[in-house]
């Protein structure tokens, strides 16, 4: 058969209130064209993130009530980290409330001023909780990557070459630690090939940096490797999840995507003495060790979570929606990352609007659009979120893209198709879109809160 339909029925359902454009207009213009400033309720398909936006099953519903809030020692957090431990082996867990704090809680306790840690692409709070603490985050995804028309299967991948001349030049004593981002979400959603990962793992152990794996796609990536990586068509997604966590050191994760919920996290480890610094920050900051600012209800809904995102029909129908719509946009000759990512599809604002220059920020003109013209709120990723460096200077992105972050087991394909037309419709009109100046902006992730408008 070739549709591939939801392996799901729904069983509950959310109104979406109707606007008109001249309504979002006024919305847009209230939130200073920030979208994330928007109230929800304005927006008609929400796209702006697959963090925390999946619906959840009916089996995690039901654990939702057999959750049990012991402050410690809960019974739920020893389902939670089964459920963990069956996926990613390592020694030592440590549950947070999101993947960003995995990270924060990690960097305060192995890096130091001056450090680098380099990756195959950091993602926002990735970047700034290393520079939070002095440390340079150094991206190092192979040239394929950075190519939004190549179609190698596998653009996420880091650069072999690149990491051991970063190694040599900046010494392995600058090094902490070596991360990889599965999938590389600021890189259009592309995955990374267990041949990759393998190779990584050995560079590291020829110098000895720990490596660790930013997992918060994990099972997705798991899926490109089964369906594009010889030898693995015959392998289960848990048994290549699996092995893709026995070359790492440890990893950190927002549960909040490939965990199939609306809060939580955690970050692993085999390191014991980096183990029990972590836990002791945990407490200090989020919470006692088995519960780590979660409720049980949260620990129980990622346990069940954890065994449902590694389903095959699952993955084989949240992959074959996403590429859905990104065939489906390129058809009418809209430019998008190819090939297609897991958990989003990634327009290319630079090659959308070539007329509007990088530091004008065609991905935030351009995802201002589309909201203003059917309601969709997407997210810019590109130089409004990458270009400002920690001195204050501004150089243009790689790359300036609008991602469509599709949630999981949210929309219907009609709803898809919606959004379709509309980023058609829009292209047919881009001659008209304009560039854009920030007018207010923090320090530090400055997308998030900053104020925008029209450059005169």
């Amino acid at each position: 058969m070739k549709t591939i339909i939801e392996p799901f029925r729904i069983k509950s359902v959310e109104p979406i209130r109707m606007t008109t454009r001249a309504e979002r207009e006024q919305c847009i213009e209230q939130a200073h064209y920030n979208l994330f400033n928007l109230h929800a309720n304005d927006v008609l398909i929400d796209l702006l993130t697959d963090s925390g936006t999946s619906s959840m099953s009916a089996r995690q519903w039901g654990g939702v009530m057999e959750g049990n809030e012991a402050y410690a020692g809960s019974p739920s957090f020893y389902r939670f980290e089964k459920a963990v431990k069956d996926l990613m082996p390592f020694k030592y867990l440590v549950p947070t409330h999101q993947g960003r704090a995995a990270e924060n809680i990690l960097f305060t306790v192995v890096l130091k001023e001056g450090a680098c840690v380099p990756n195959n692409t950091h993602f926002d709070t990735t970047r700034a909780n290393v520079e939070a603490q002095g440390a340079e985050a150094v991206d190092l995804v192979i040239r394929e990557g950075l190519d939004p028309v190549s179609e190698h299967p596998f653009k996420g991948n880091m650069d072999i070459g690149a990491l051991e001349q970063f190694i040599e030049q900046h010494g392995v004593k600058n090094i902490p630690m070596c991360m990889i981002t599965v999938t590389n979400n600021s890189g259009g959603g592309q995955p990374v090939s267990m041949e990759n990962i393998r190779a990584t793992r050995a560079v590291c152990d020829r110098y000895g940096i720990p490596l660790f794996i930013d997992a918060c796609r994990f099972a997705e990536n798991a899926w490109f490797i089964k369906t594009r990586e010889p030898g693995y068509a015959d392998k289960s997604v848990r048994e290549i999840v699996q092995e893709m966590f026995s070359y790492a050191d440890g990893c950190t994760m927002s549960a909040k995507k490939d965990a199939l919920v609306n809060m939580g996290g955690w970050l692993a480890m085999n390191n014991e003495d980096w183990a029990v610094e972590c836990r002791n920050r945990l407490i200090l900051t989020e919470g006692f060790a088995t519960y780590g600012g979660l409720s049980g209800r949260d620990l129980e809904a990622i346990a069940i979570g954890l065994d449902e995102v590694v389903d095959e029909d699952y993955l084989r129908y949240r992959i074959a929606s996403t590429a859905y719509v990104a065939e489906h946009l390129a058809a009418e000759g809209v430019p998008t990352m190819r090939p297609a990512g897991g958990h989003a599809v990634y327009i290319d604002a630079r090659r959308f609007a070539p007329h509007i220059p990088p530091l004008q920020y065609p991905g935030q003109s351009l995802a201002v659009e589309l909201y203003k013209h059917g309601g969709i709120r997407g997210c810019e990723i590109g130089t409004a979120m990458f270009g400002l460096r920690p001195d204050g200077t501004e150089v243009a992105a790689n790359l300036d893209l609008v991602r469509l972050a599709i949630p999981r087991r949210t929309y219907t394909q009609s709803q898809m198709d919606y959004v379709i037309e509309v980023v058609h419709e829009v292209f047919d009109q881009r001659a008209a879109l304009r560039g854009m100046k920030f007018t207010r902006q923090p320090r530090a992730l400055r997308h998030f809160t900053g104020h925008f408008d029209y450059v005169d």
